[in-house]
C-alpha cells in the first residue's frame, strides 16, 4: 500500500488481519493490534510526506479522529521535523469523530422538522437552522 499512489484504503489490511487471526487463533491480540497500528501509521505518514513533497507544502496538518492516536502524532511530528516542514496538531479535545457531529445534526433536524421520509434524496446544500 505504500507505493499505491496517495489514496488510503485499509480494507485489504483489515482482511489480512482477520485471515491471520482465523489461521492463528492463539496469536496475541496485543501483538496483532500493535502490528496493525504500526502498519497503518507507516502508510499514513509515508503518503502524507509524499503528498507534501509533490505539492511543495511548507507544513502538514493532522486532523480528525485519527489525530488522537499517540503513535501517529509522534511519527507525524518526527517526519515533519526530518523534512523541514511545520507540523500542526490539534489538541486531543479537538480530535473527534464526525459520527458524533452527524448524529447531533440529525437530532437537531429531527426536532426542527420531524422525520425525513426514507425515500428523500440527498441534499448537499441542506440548511440547519439554529435559534
Amino acid at each position: 500500500m505504500l507505493n499505491d499512489g496517495l489514496d488510503f484504503s485499509f480494507s485489504g489490511l483489515k482482511t489480512s488481519v482477520v485471515n491471520h487471526v482465523r489461521t492463528h487463533p492463539d496469536v496475541s491480540t496485543a501483538d496483532v493490534a500493535a502490528s496493525f497500528q504500526t502498519a497503518v501509521v507507516d502508510v499514513l505518514v509515508a503518503k502524507a510526506r509524499r503528498a507534501a513533497r509533490e505539492v511543495g507544502a511548507k507544513g502538514l496538518v493532522l486532523g480528525g479522529g485519527v489525530a488522537a492516536n499517540s503513535l501517529l502524532r509522534e511519527r507525524f511530528l518526527d517526519a515533519c521535523a526530518e523534512d523541514g516542514k511545520r507540523g500542526f496538531l490539534p489538541s486531543h479535545s479537538m480530535c473527534t469523530d464526525n459520527a458524533a457531529m452527524i448524529a447531533a445534526t440529525g437530532w437537531r433536524r429531527l426536532r426542527a422538522d420531524g422525520p425525513t421520509p426514507l425515500d428523500a434524496a440527498a441534499n448537499p446544500n441542506l440548511q440547519l437552522q439554529f435559534s
